[in-house]
């Protein structure tokens, strides 16, 4: 962001405090509540978090997109000049968790002004932009300084896309959030989720922990589906895909670690 930039967001702030006196940016549950209602114990604990990474494996229809775009709406309307990316697998997905946050800065009553507004982009008058990719590597590469970065249906986003996402957040050190449910033992949010260390907060909240999904309808769901699909959906497990030729166990099983190699290094 150039000097400039930066001094016409000052000059509209001050312009702003001495008309209608300090800005007071609604907190994140505060914003969550007025779109979506009271939260549940987990969502008010993620809205409240002050991570730097987060990890939400909750089970679908369980309320991860809605905490998600709080979080986003909350950090462009609180910090003056940030950027929010919104990455999903592909543009009509993150097109949707776009809505989601126009859907809180509507609920909130718009508390800063809108410069532009898109079905895909939302540019403030303190200088803050949210906006959605695609998800494809060779298209998102241009962004930098990124104060939010949102990965929606993070399991079915390609490593080479998350690696070419990463260093976004490299000079802002912002931060980074990812939500999904399971989508086998593979991928770099697989990777993150098991092995990705003390940096991540994860949350996990199987379907049986959701009052508003009926025992009713997880059965029907767990006959219809199948048990793989259903653990992967509704109880949040990173299970092999039907479409594995090999069972994961059966991998690990065949392998021997204390063998030296034939070839190769000395």
């Amino acid at each position: 962001m150039t000097a400039s930039v930066l001094h016409r967001i000052e000059r509209a702030h001050a312009a702003a405090t001495a008309l209608y006196g300090p800005l007071v940016t609604p907190s994140a549950v505060e914003l969550f509540t007025a779109a979506f209602g009271p939260p549940d114990p987990w969502q008010r604990a993620v809205l409240q978090s002050d991570a730097a990474r987060l990890a939400l494996n909750i089970t679908r229809q369980g309320g991860k997109s809605s905490v998600a775009a709080a979080k986003a709406a909350h950090v462009a309307l609180s910090v003056p000049g940030s950027l929010v990316l919104v990455l999903s697998p592909s543009l009509r997905q993150s097109g949707e968790a776009f809505r989601k946050i126009m859907d809180v800065y509507g609920a909130a009553g718009r508390p800063v002004p809108p410069d532009s507004e898109t079905r895909l982009s939302l540019d403030l008058s303190n200088g803050s932009r949210v906006v959605s990719l695609p998800g494809r590597e060779g298209t998102v590469r241009g962004y930098s300084g990124v104060r939010l970065l949102l990965i929606d249906e993070a399991s079915r986003v390609p490593d080479e896309l998350y690696r070419s996402v990463r260093p976004m957040l490299a000079v802002s050190g912002g931060s980074l959030i990812t939500l999904s449910t399971p989508f086998g033992s593979r991928g770099w949010w697989h990777h993150e989720w098991t092995e990705g260390g003390e940096t991540w907060r994860r949350f996990e909240v199987p379907a049986t922990d959701c009052a508003r999904i009926s025992p009713e309808f997880l059965e029907e769901e767990r006959r219809s589906l199948g048990p793989l699909f259903f653990a992967s959906e509704y109880e949040c497990k990173f299970v092999d895909t039907e479409d594995m030729a090999f069972r994961t166990a059966d991998i690990e099983a065949a392998l021997d670690h204390t063998l030296a190699p034939l070839w190769g290094a000395a």
